[in-house]
This record gives structure tokens, sequence and C-alpha cells, in this order.
């Protein structure tokens, strides 16, 4: 009888103990929800302000660098960084990861909008709340967010891409144009310079036609194909993403077109190191997009405690130095070219 009693208050111990251990299930993230920093056992985490981070897309090597530097920032500012984004080009999914953020509340929220329109909304909800707004690599709507973190001029870019166009194919070629949205500020602020540039220097060079490609580089290479098969005559294609411009080199190689259609645009140096050995490409044109993330870093820094405000003229940015600023912009420089002769020296 007592060896009895023994076993079933033993087995009502497991019992209590299996329920305060793991019989309730945790609860999981709320559907939209952003994600929440986390460290290794035994570290610590910074105790600064929160910054959430949001790419256009996550994975590709243009914004992998852009993290880089945001981490880099980070740790030397001490900022606690939350980096989330879309896994495909959809501002409905930044929407939603801005709204986890809103219930969050984050300190600072630094976005790279799809859509300037679209997502201007729930920026104005997060100003509204008290978070600080800014946005990076592409513009929103200016009522929705504080300050702009420029990589270039949107002119300096415009006229870099017509100018490498026009010393590989003449003043008066017939080119296509690649760009990544429909909708996105910042490709579409560069098609306007790239315009004016043609307009005002090169206006026999005309666009014979103008295709998305939605960030997938497989769009990219079949409106290329599609496009060369169009205009037999055309000398170049503009590719103005770090997606589309990989994308529309390998049709022009594919085609066997390579040094009879010039492919000029925007992408990281290490995306596009094949193309450059290989010859299809002679010039890819960008910033560095690590010193881009690790800017908008000390911007979200600078905006959060106060020591930068609407009209600053500089802005002290650790090992950047100080960095131009324009009314509610923050400027990282000039865009850099990259070619067989320097390519190889850079790692982004």
């Amino acid at each position: 009888m007592r060896s009895m009693v023994k076993c079933v208050f033993t087995l009502v111990l497991l019992a209590v103990a299996t329920a305060l251990l793991g019989g309730c299930p945790s609860k999981g993230p709320e559907p939209g929800a952003a994600p929440e920093t986390s460290a290794a056992a035994g570290t610590a985490q910074p105790s600064g302000p929160k910054v959430a981070m949001i790419p256009k897309i996550e994975g590709i090597d243009y914004f992998n660098a852009c993290k880089r530097g945001a981490e880099e920032a980070a740790k030397e500012l001490g900022l606690q960084l939350v980096y989330s984004g879309p896994t495909e080009n959809k501002v409905e999914r930044q929407i939603e990861i801005i709204d986890g953020f809103i219930a969050q509340g984050v300190d600072v929220i630094a976005v790279s909008p799809n859509d300037p329109v679209a997502i201007a909304p729930v920026l104005r909800k997060a100003r509204k709340a008290g978070i600080h707004v800014i946005t990076w690599d592409a513009d929103a709507q200016k009522d929705a967010r504080e300050f702009f973190v420029d990589q270039c001029t949107p002119e300096s870019v415009g006229y870099a891409l017509v100018d490498e166009m026009a010393a590989q194919v003449g003043p008066k070629a017939k080119v296509a144009l690649v760009t990544g949205s429909l909708t996105a500020a910042n490709q579409n602020e560069w098609i306007k310079w790239m315009k004016k540039r043609m307009a005002d220097k090169y206006p026999e060079m005309k666009i014979v036609a103008t295709k998305p490609s939605e960030e997938d580089q497989q769009l990219a290479f079949q409106v290329t194909q599609d496009l060369l098969k169009a205009y037999p005559d055309l000398k170049g294609v503009f590719a103005i993403t770090s997606v589309a411009f990989p994308g529309a080199a390998d049709a022009v190689e594919q085609a066997g077109k390579a040094g009879k259609v010039a492919v000029v645009g925007l992408a990281t140096p290490k995306g596009m190191k094949p193309w450059v050995d290989s010859g299809t490409v002679k010039t890819v044109i960008l910033w560095n997009p690590v010193d881009l993330g690790y800017l908008t870093m000390y911007v979200a820094k600078a905006l959060q405690d106060g020591s930068l405000t609407a009209g600053a003229t500089e802005l002290e940015a650790g090992r950047l130095g100080k960095v131009v600023g324009k009314a509610d912009e923050v400027i990282l420089g000039d865009p850099a070219r990259f070619n067989k002769e320097n390519i190889a020296q850079f790692d982004f």
C-alpha cells in the first residue's frame, strides 16, 4: 500500500513538472510582426535606441552589403539593430513588417520603399506613434518621413549612366531600359535625369522601350531577350538595379551579342564580375552599399538624439567623416565606376 501511494505521488510530481516545463505551447509571433533582436547566451545586448531597418528585398548582394554596413555602425553607436525585409519585391509585405515594428515600439524605422505612395500611410502611422522615420536608398512621400539617406544625387546617377552609354555606343544609338519596378521612386528619379541628360547632350540617343523586371533576375533576362528580338538594331541596354543588370548582361551574352550591344547599369561589383571578366560589361556604376547602410545608422542615431534637424548642411558620420546634408536629405557621395582594372578589389 505504501509503495502504491509513493508511486502515485511520483507520477503527480512528474505531471506537474511536465506542465510547468513544456505542457503549454509558447505563443508564436503575431502575423506580420517584425522579429525581435536576439543575442547569444552570455553576450550583452546594446541598450541604446532600437532601429528597425527594412530593405526592399532580403537576400540579394546589394542589400546584404547595406546590412553589413548598418551592423558595423550599430555596433559603434550602441544601437539595437533589427533588420527585416520581404523575400519578394512587394510593398504590401513591407507594410506588414512596419506595422509589426510599430507594435514593438521601436525608436527609429529606416526603410527603402518599394512604392513611395503605397508605403506612406503606415509611415505616417509610425510618426504619429512617436517613432522617428527615415528612408534610405529610395524615398517615400516627404511628409511620411523626416530624412532621406540618399546614396548619390539622382542627377549624378542619371548623368553617369548616360555618359557611359554614349562613350560605349555613341551619341545616336537606340537603347532600351530595364528597371526594377515602375513605382520605385529612386529608379524613376534616375530615369528622369537620364532623359534630361540625353535631351541636353545626346538628343539623338533614343530609349525605344522601358521594361520592369520586378527585382527578378530571370525576368530581367527574359525581357532583355525580348528587347533584343523586337529591336534588331538595338545598340545598348540600361539595367538600373543590382538584379536587372546581371539578368540583362546574361541575356546579351547568351544571344551572342557581347561587344555588339552594350550593357550599362547599377549593381554590386562582386555580382557583375563574371560579365566584366568576359567582356560583356565594360563598366559597372554604383556607390558603396556598405557605406550606405553605415550612414543610415548614423542618421538614425543623430535624428533620435536630436543632433540632426531639418536644414542641416553636414553630418559627422564615423569613418565616413563629414557628409553633406541638404534640407531633409543626407547624401553619401558621387557614384563610382568599376571595371576590369579595379573590380577584383571589392568584396561587395
